[in-house]
């Protein structure tokens, strides 16, 4: 029995380790580590492309390539060894994250489109309306609160978040949809672990985000709304795909 051929791994790589955009960075770069890691371009045992090859060929930092892999480290899916023939490894044993049975075929696209699609235009409804001092002392106290050192609160202070840019676009129905997927979405983000890296840059876009919606650019919340979720989607698909 034969391996693979080289053209075919360099196929491979090359399709992986592919630029990526520079809105989300970092939730892509560990998007990309975790596909090549999971699809076995970088199989058990195997070293990674050395940092400054990887961070040209995505076209990031290498201050953007650390945290991936430091995130990916703290995760267990790789390891730094130093020394002459160091570099970055991958384990012998990944994580095995939530059993496949649980996320059903076609369950994460239809949670991320379903998403897409009521928070973008929410956020961008939102924007269109003439907010009201209440409205506006609304979503700056959640924002505020939503930037919580308390690992433990992340997730329900991030919904919480989300779920007043819906009540503030003043469609109860919107707001009902919007909180039905955040509870279908955050059965899949408990099953990834928490990463620091994101969470402060998930707290930038938040800001964004209200910061468009307060000034009443709707194309600008949309488009922060949309930036911000993609994001996510990134770190999702990296870890449950």
């Amino acid at each position: 029995m034969t391996g693979p051929d080289v053209s075919t791994l360099a196929s491979a790589d090359e399709a992986l380790f592919r630029p990526v955009r520079t809105g989300n960075a970092f939730e892509e770069t560990v998007e990309r580590l975790l596909q090549a890691i999971k699809l076995g371009v970088a199989g058990p045992g195997e070293r990674l492309p050395a940092e400054r090859e990887l961070a040209t060929k995505l076209n990031i930092s290498r201050v953007t390539l650390r945290e991936a892999i430091r995130a990916l480290q703290e995760a267990g899916y790789v390891e730094s060894r130093r020394g002459r023939y160091g570099g970055t490894f991958v384990n012998a044993t990944i994580p095995e994250g939530k059993p496949a049975a649980q996320v059903k075929a076609g369950e994460l696209d239809d949670v991320l489109t379903m998403r897409r699609v009521l928070e973008v235009g929410a956020a961008e409804s939102a924007a269109a309306r003439t907010l009201t001092p209440a409205d506006r002392a609304y979503l700056r106290d959640q924002l505020t609160d939503a930037r919580t050192g308390d690992l433990s609160e992340y997730r329900r202070k991030d919904s919480r978040l989300h779920l007043a840019i819906a009540e503030v676009a003043a469609s109860p129905t919107l707001t009902s949809a919007v909180a039905d997927v955040r509870v279908r979405l955050n059965e899949l983000l408990d099953a990834i672990p928490l990463l620091d890296t994101n969470i402060d840059h998930s707290n930038d876009q938040h800001a964004a985000i209200v910061e468009k919606i307060l000034a009443g650019d709707s194309a600008g919340a949309r488009d922060a709304m949309a930036e911000h979720l993609d994001g996510t989607a990134s770190l999702l698909r990296g870890f449950l795909s």
